[in-house]
């Protein structure tokens, strides 16, 4: 049996009163006798009736010989009353009770009497009381307290990460990257793109960062890289015909960590798009997210609609940096000024340092790219390829919100010839340029003029939310120095494993003080 239960995007977050533009959405839940329960959200809908209710034991108060429990499930909070007038057996067990212990509590919802009402509480307005209580599990004594998990040390948040989560602020961010990913799905859907899933393990190919690569065991001695991006593959599916791609992409990449980027992996919505221009691009991404943050956060408020078109090179006399805040109360986390910045030098002078997040990782020449090799110089600057490369603009565009960079992509090169040239004048020799031998020939079978741009999805996410960390945006992220204390990953392997890859490592000596 199948129950449809109609319950707003954001349970439980005190949110019944929100504007229409918070569509309500429907999720079903696969009863059986074993697995029959209500929400707690939904006991708002069950006054004067028997239901029972599964979930963590998020306070218990004795007041005399009555017991009041706050029961939390994925929906919201509920007061639960044990008196032992109703239940002596309830009562029992629930003095037995500690926080979060996993519970079923059976009892009638009753209304509260209007003076007893709590108006921070979403059910505020009815109560439990408990006729009958089973302990499913127990818990030991936390390392913190729940609702005081954001004062508590990084480390120690993500090395109990699942008791993080249970936290509102938490539950509530995990919640919104649902959502957030379900509106873009249905966006771009309804606008008749089509979804991929392109390779995780494919080909270590310099694309500007450092490489996760991935031992073959059939193949000795050769390697998988994790994708930096599905740049290469969104492209040919160009040239296969699916004029409109997307994904939501996991991207990997070797780097150190910032607050507003998180090391190993995270996600961007990967769009690309055929006989389409600059302006096509950037008009699509400006209705999806406009209208994604009216739907979703109406509370916010976008200063900018349209949302302007700035040139790169004004940006930086102006601002002195390529991603401005451009809000007009700059305190106001509500408050969201997008734009985008266009008009991009082709390249960028390749910085020394290896280490600096500006050093282009395959680069071998003074220039590296400003954005990546594949995006298409202004036509009528292709001359100067030739005379001086330092002055030719591409069709670059960076979506730029709050002083942060969350979004980039360009309008493509499609000629084999002119692709060839940009490898070059970044000083890839052949043996680099035969690592993208398999774009360059399928660019000889009818290549349709492209382009694209793949918005950071926790980025985003973290930003609108108002999070000083995009970690606080994914569930199960690693710490800055890309360590994992939950998993205590990376780990050492056994040497039976290294002997099947052919490997044999060597840890760096410790220099001498």
């Amino acid at each position: 049996m199948t129950l449809k239960l109609q319950l707003p995007h954001l349970w439980g977050h005190g949110l019944a009163n929100l504007p229409d533009g918070r569509q309500v959405r429907q999720l079903r839940y696969f009863q059986n006798k074993t697995m029959q329960r209500t929400l707690i959200f939904e006991t708002l809908k069950q006054t004067e009736k028997e239901v029972t209710i599964k979930g963590w034991v998020a306070v218990r108060r004795d007041h005399g010989k009555l017991i009041f429990l706050d029961i939390r499930d994925v929906s919201g909070l509920i007061q639960v009353v044990v008196n032992p007038k109703v239940s002596k057996d309830s009562h029992k067990t629930a003095e037995k009770l500690r926080s979060e212990f996993v519970v079923a509590i059976t009892g009638k919802i009753n209304k509260r009497p209007e003076k007893l009402v709590n108006k921070d509480l979403e059910t505020g307005s009815v109560e439990m009381i408990a006729t009958k209580i089973e302990i499913l599990s127990e818990a030991k004594n936390l390392p913190f307290e729940i609702p005081e998990a954001d004062d508590v040390k990084e480390e120690t948040r993500l090395k109990y990460r699942y008791l993080d989560l249970r936290s509102k602020r938490m539950s509530y961010n995990m919640k919104m990257r649902s959502e957030m990913m379900h509106f873009v799905r249905n966006y771009l859907h309804d606008k008749g793109f089509i979804e991929f899933h392109t390779p995780i393990l494919s080909k270590s190919t310099p694309e500007g960062a450092r490489d996760y690569l991935v031992p073959s065991r059939k193949f000795p001695g050769k390697f998988f890289a994790l994708p930096q991006s599905p740049q290469q593959y969104k492209q040919m599916l160009q040239v296969a015909g699916f004029d409109k791609y997307f994904q939501i992409a996991p991207c990997f990449r070797d780097e150190d960590a910032r607050a507003d980027r998180s090391p190993g992996e995270f996600y961007q919505v990967d769009m690309e798009m055929s006989f389409v221009t600059q302006e096509d691009i950037l008009n699509i991404t400006e209705e999806m997210f406009t209208k994604m943050v009216r739907t979703l956060w109406p509370e916010k408020k976008m200063t900018f609609d349209p949302w302007p078109r700035l040139d790169y090179a004004e940006v930086m006399e102006k601002y002195k940096t390529d991603k401005p805040d451009l809000r007009k109360n700059k305190e106001d986390i509500n408050e969201l000024a997008f734009a985008f910045v266009v008009n991009f030098p082709l390249f960028a002078p390749q910085a020394k340092d290896k280490n600096s997040e500006d050093h282009f990782h395959g680069a071998k020449s003074k220039w590296a790219p400003s954005h990546h090799m594949f995006t298409a110089p202004k036509t009528e600057d292709i001359p100067m390829l030739d005379t001086d490369p330092g002055k030719v603009k591409s069709y670059q565009h960076d979506l730029v919100l709050n002083g942060l960079e969350v979004g980039g992509g360009s309008v493509r090169i499609h000629d084999s010839k002119l692709q060839n040239k940009i490898f070059g004048l970044i000083g890839f020799d052949d043996e680099d340029k035969k690592k993208f031998e398999h774009l360059l020939q399928a660019f000889e079978y009818g290549v349709p003029p492209h382009g694209g741009i793949a918005p950071g999805f926790d980025r985003l996410l973290s930003v609108i939310l108002g999070e000083k960390s995009i970690r606080e945006v994914i569930a199960f992220p690693l710490m800055a120095e890309a360590r994992d204390p939950l998993m205590d990953a990376p780990s050492e392997v056994t040497n039976d494993q290294l002997k099947e890859l052919h490997i044999k490592t060597e840890k760096p000596k410790l220099k001498s003080s």
